[in-house]
């Protein structure tokens, strides 16, 4: 009887740990706008409620052109060797957009990073 008490306590531990593991990890709200960066060095903010679509082009000379679309946001054709950053497809939070080759980092931020304060 005591055997499938602890067994039955360690299941119960497991399922717990599990959920809260999986709660960690979600991605969370979506962000609303993400940060561009080339080179190091941040190139555009963008507002993810605008549907746009423009080009970066690297200092290597190489390209990425990058589409906003419904609140989401993707990498959509580069000129790069494996397309890591096209594959991720279009997201809306969490993990950064990266484009190793090309040196393109797309991160996302909740709020629009304030330029200056006018007095």
């Amino acid at each position: 009887m005591k055997t499938k008490t602890w067994i039955l306590l360690i299941a119960a531990a497991a399922v717990v740990f599990l959920g809260l593991s999986i709660f960690a990890l979600s991605p969370g709200d979506a962000a609303d706008f993400a940060q561009i960066s080339s080179g190091g060095t941040v190139v555009k903010t963008v507002d993810l409620r605008v549907n746009q679509q423009f080009t970066v082009t690297a200092e290597n000379g190489g390209s990425n052109t990058v589409t906003v679309r419904d609140g989401r946001i993707a990498v959509t054709e580069a000129d790069c060797p494996d397309h890591y950053c096209t594959n991720r497809g279009f997201c809306s939070g969490g993990t950064p957009i990266v484009c190793l080759p090309n040196r393109l980092v797309i991160r996302f931020v909740g709020e629009q990073p304030i330029d200056a304060v006018v007095g």
